[in-house]
C-alpha cells in the first residue's frame, strides 16, 4: 500500500486485513489504531476505512478501543464529515430496504448504530456543527442540500435522517 496517499481501494484492502488481524489477536489495539491513524489522514484513506469498518462483521467499531478513539478524534473534520454522511446514508437506506423487504436492512441498521455511537465519542463541537448543517438540509436549506439531492432521498428517508441526527444527542 502506498503509505503517503492510499487509494480508496488500497484503504479498503488494508482495513479489511487489519480488522481481521485485530480480531485474531495478531495486532494490538495500539497497532491497529496507529495504522488507521495514518490511513485516515486523507479523505480517500478515511473513506476506504469507513466503508469496511462500518459494514463488515468486525467488532472494532463496536468496541472502540481508546487508542482508536484518540486517532479518530485527532483526524478532526474528515472523520466527523464522513461519519455524518454515513449516518445519513444508512438511515435513508434502512427505509429503502424495509420498504423492499430486503434483509440488507440489518446491515444498514448496524452502520447507523455504529455511526451514532462514534459521533458521541468524537469532538462534540465539531459533531454538533456538522449535524446542524445536515439538519438544516433536511429542512430544505443549506450546503448539504446538494448531498441529499444527489441521492434523491424522499420525505420518509429525510425524516429518518433527521431522527438519526437527534439520536446522536440523546
Amino acid at each position: 500500500m502506498n503509505e503517503q496517499k492510499p487509494t480508496f481501494k488500497e484503504a479498503m484492502q488494508a482495513s479489511m486485513l487489519w480488522c481481521k488481524s485485530w480480531e485474531n489477536d495478531e495486532i494490538s489495539d495500539e497497532v491497529i489504531s496507529d495504522r488507521i491513524g495514518e490511513l485516515i489522514k486523507t479523505v480517500e484513506g478515511a473513506r476506504g476505512f469507513f466503508v469496511v469498518s462500518l459494514s463488515i462483521d468486525c467488532a472494532l467499531m463496536d468496541r472502540f478501543p481508546d487508542a482508536l478513539i484518540f486517532q479518530l478524534r485527532s483526524s478532526g473534520e474528515i472523520v466527523v464529515d464522513l461519519t455524518v454522511k454515513n449516518l445519513a446514508m444508512s438511515s435513508a437506506m434502512i427505509i429503502t430496504h424495509r420498504n423492499n423487504n430486503d434483509p440488507q436492512e440489518i446491515q444498514s441498521e448496524r452502520i447507523k448504530i455504529r455511526c451514532i455511537e462514534l459521533l458521541k465519542l468524537l469532538d462534540s463541537n465539531q459533531v454538533k456543527k456538522r449535524l446542524d448543517i445536515l439538519l438544516d438540509a433536511t429542512k430544505g436549506n443549506g450546503t448539504d442540500l446538494k448531498f441529499l439531492d444527489k441521492w434523491k432521498y424522499n420525505e420518509e428517508q429525510i425524516r429518518a435522517i433527521s431522527e438519526s441526527i437527534f439520536e446522536v444527542a440523546s
